[in-house]
């Protein structure tokens, strides 16, 4: 077990959790930590622009799913249930046994969602950005969703440049470059098969079920201009959670990591909400 490092302190590692071997980092603070559950394909460097807007004092943990970034392939498919393990006995090895909050931002809310439910006591607050309900949920644009099933605008950032606007909306329809610029951040890209993994475990999991018994606060970020995740995603997962809030914002897919300084004050806002849990 790792014993927490001074306050602004960052660590960053690689260590083996339940077979896994996974990329981690941590940004030492106070308060109850916050832990960010990425998107499909995406290392945690992509995270950057959001932990950069959020409060500096905040504990925030940040980790690389197998086969992405820095993580190796797992040795076989996985399902969310599984990983909601993995992250709780991660957590663990870092001397967090009391509440987090956790942030998961489209493939990634859906492992917030797991967690959230597996793991009630430990989950004091969910915030669901860009995503939905698994393979029950209304779908987003064809041509988006066949564009996703590939991670080929992780290997070539040109060519996801190209695509951005058609694919994320909001805030690259107008800059394409950023999200270039975003996934330059990544220093490893990740693999197919890692890649395939992923996608395998969204294609067989859905929270429909399990949603009005997350009790936890919940706040929703949806943006309207999103064409993989429809925000009616987000109305839906809000009459379904017993204790959400949604927030709209007129952007896109990823304008939570293309626009963090904005959207960043609602994240902090219901974190430190002085209403706790039901």
């Amino acid at each position: 077990m790792s014993a927490p490092l001074p306050a602004d302190a960052i660590e960053q590692r690689l260590i083996s959790v339940l077979g896994q071997q996974l990329r981690v980092n941590v940004r030492w603070g106070s308060g109850v930590p916050l832990v960010l559950c990425n998107g499909i394909g995406a290392a945690f460097e992509v995270f950057d622009p959001l932990v950069a807007a959020l409060d500096p004092a905040t504990t925030v943990v940040r980790f690389d799913v197998p086969g992405t970034g820095g993580s190796p392939n797992s040795p076989l498919p996985y399902g969310f249930p599984y990983l909601a393990v993995v992250l709780g006995e991660l957590l663990r090895k870092f001397g967090m046994h009391g509440q987090v909050d956790v942030l998961g931002l489209s493939w990634g809310g859906a492992l917030a969602q797991q967690f959230a439910f597996q793991h009630p006591r430990r989950c004091r607050r969910l915030v669901l950005v860009s995503t939905g309900t698994g393979v029950l949920m209304i779908p987003g644009r064809p041509r988006a969703l066949l564009k996703m099933l590939t991670p080929a605008r992780f290997l070539d950032h040109q060519y996801a440049a190209r695509i951005a606007g058609e694919l994320y909306g909001g805030t690259v329809r107008r800059d394409p470059a950023i999200v270039s610029q975003l996934f330059d951040r990544q220093l490893m890209a990740g693999s197919r098969v890692g890649y395939l993994h992923q996608l395998l475990a969204g294609s067989v999991w859905t929270s429909v079920f399990a949603l009005p018994l997350i009790r936890q606060p919940t706040l929703i970020l949806a943006g309207t201009d999103d064409p993989i995740i429809p925000v009616a995603n987000a109305r839906l997962m809000a009459r379904l959670l017993p204790h959400a809030t949604v927030h709209l914002h007129a952007g896109g897919h990823v304008d939570l990591i293309t626009d963090a300084r904005a959207l960043a004050p609602a994240i902090e806002a219901f974190r430190t909400e002085r209403n706790e849990r039901p």
